[in-house]
């Protein structure tokens, strides 16, 4: 399993009264709300630490960018600006 099953029930608690969908994808488990990812789980191949893949959205990403475990989101070399890996 390349992602924290632990995790995955945790975010499921959070969205139960939110409709939303699940999806395997880029090794991990993402979670849509309104047809968009939400939040999404993996694991650091260069680490093998359990991270959290998250929206934050244009306006705060900067803000949130300089947090302490916060990360830029580049599964393929390029930045996806809105996102950010978690490390947890």
């Amino acid at each position: 399993m390349a992602y924290s099953e632990h995790q995955a029930d945790r975010i499921r608690e959070r969205l139960k009264h939110i409709p939303h969908s699940e999806k395997k994808m880029m090794g991990g488990l993402i979670f849509m709300v309104r047809n968009a990812m939400c939040v999404g789980l993996d694991v650091d191949k260069r680490t093998s630490e359990d991270r959290l893949m998250v929206r934050v959205g244009k306006l705060q990403y900067e803000h949130l960018l300089n947090q302490r475990g916060s990360t830029k989101m580049d599964f393929t070399g390029r930045e996806m600006r809105g996102f950010l890996f978690i490390q947890s």
